[in-house]
């Protein structure tokens, strides 16, 4: 039966690595249906229990068709006609955008049969294209946020999503650091360090150390941050105003300069969530934190902020991070998923050269500088 697909009340989703284009369609005002038909492989299994989360609540009834063998065309076709055969006389519409190739063969074969509208969801262009040429473009209204994403791929938050905002002292305070990235390395790290100490020891209190007195680019920046109302010295004890400002001192300043950027570019880039310090955890309770993360385009956009060395042996390795960074883009935010390291410190040649082969984009050093520009040519599509 010809389906109307704006009034369909089933929509079929073939359940593949990439969540977010069957969530559009199916969260989309003009597209949600009463039911949605998740057709399911075996390996496939994880992301549909995920999947099936966010649509229930919100309000989608759900069924799930298991497919015997995700390699076998005519074993796919057969069970998809049984669900047309269950159906016969519903309005249906098909989403072809996930699963295998053969997986959307098999569905658009089925579609022809059954009479189903069948369609692709472009994320990057915010459009339904129906198969049918005679059917328009659609533009999808609905807009993924943080959230919903990452359920959709099979994480929680494990915290409340942080939206910081800073004060005009401290907006200049970042400025003044970013500006002068050459002059300030070493006494940002030693201040870095001294943030570490005390936290380590849960205090808010240090005993500065003789050559640390005696430092007279570390007394230049301590009184920048005293200004700023994150820190005061007294003698030789340097005492932070509460463990934010403690935090703040010790690098998390570069997260809020990230964050305060990503705001200013919202607008331009259609920036539609963002959040600073994500803590999301998987299935088995395994904890991931995310210094500054966006949604745009219905894409995950994730960045990680350094500003201590990572060529000390104590510290993390530039490599090390990298490959972190990677790894929790492919995991948390599917293939679609972008990374980027946003570091005080300039990478050496080698690590640059690593940051390409695992799509990390890197701005560091003086680039900081001009973090808004390099966000604008990430964030927005090719061509």
């Amino acid at each position: 039966m010809n389906a109307n697909p704006n009034t369909a009340t089933t929509q079929v989703l073939l359940v593949s690595e990439q969540a977010a284009p069957n969530l559009l369609a199916a969260l989309d005002p003009k597209m949600k249906p009463q039911e949605a038909v998740l057709m399911v492989s075996a390996k496939m299994a994880r992301r549909a229990d995920a999947l099936q989360a966010v649509l229930q609540e919100s309000g989608v009834k759900t069924t799930r068709v298991a497919l015997p063998d995700e390699h076998d065309l005519a074993a796919l076709e057969n069970t998809m006609m049984e669900v047309a055969s269950a159906r016969d006389g519903q309005s249906i519409t098909i989403n072809v955008t996930g699963g295998n190739k053969l997986m959307a063969l098999a569905a658009q074969a089925v579609a022809q049969a059954a009479g189903w509208p069948a369609f692709y969801v472009d994320v990057d262009t915010d459009q339904i294209i129906w198969l049918d040429k005679t059917r328009p473009a659609q533009t999808l209204t609905q807009q993924l946020r943080i959230n919903h994403y990452l359920r959709g791929y099979g994480f929680t938050l494990a915290q409340s999503i942080e939206r910081p905002e800073t004060n005009k002292a401290l907006q200049n305070l970042m400025s003044t650091l970013v500006l002068n990235v050459g002059t300030l390395e070493q006494p940002i790290g030693q201040l870095n360090w001294i943030g570490q100490q005390a936290e380590e020891r849960s205090s808010l209190s240090v005993k500065l150390t003789p050559n640390q007195l005696d430092s007279r680019s570390l007394d230049a920046l301590l009184r920048n941050f005293a200004d700023a109302q994150v820190l005061r010295v007294e003698g030789d004890t340097l005492t932070f105003s509460n463990a934010d400002t403690r935090f703040f001192a010790k690098g998390g300043w570069l997260e809020h300069h990230v964050y305060q950027t990503v705001c200013q570019v919202t607008g331009d880039l259609g920036i539609r969530d963002k959040a600073a310090n994500l803590v999301v955890q998987d299935s088995t309770g395994t904890k991931s934190e995310i210094d500054v993360a966006l949604m745009a385009r219905n894409r995950f956009f994730a960045i990680e902020c350094k500003t201590a060395r990572m060529d000390k042996p104590e510290a993390p390795k530039a490599n090390d991070t990298l490959h972190k960074l990677s790894d929790n883009c492919r995991r948390i935010g599917g293939l679609g998923a972008r990374g980027m390291l946003a570091t005080y410190r300039p990478l050496r040649e080698s690590e640059l050269k690593l940051a390409k082969a695992l799509n990390i984009e890197v701005v560091a050093g003086s680039a900081l500088a001009r973090l808004g520009e390099r966000l604008k040519l990430w964030v927005r599509p090719v061509g």
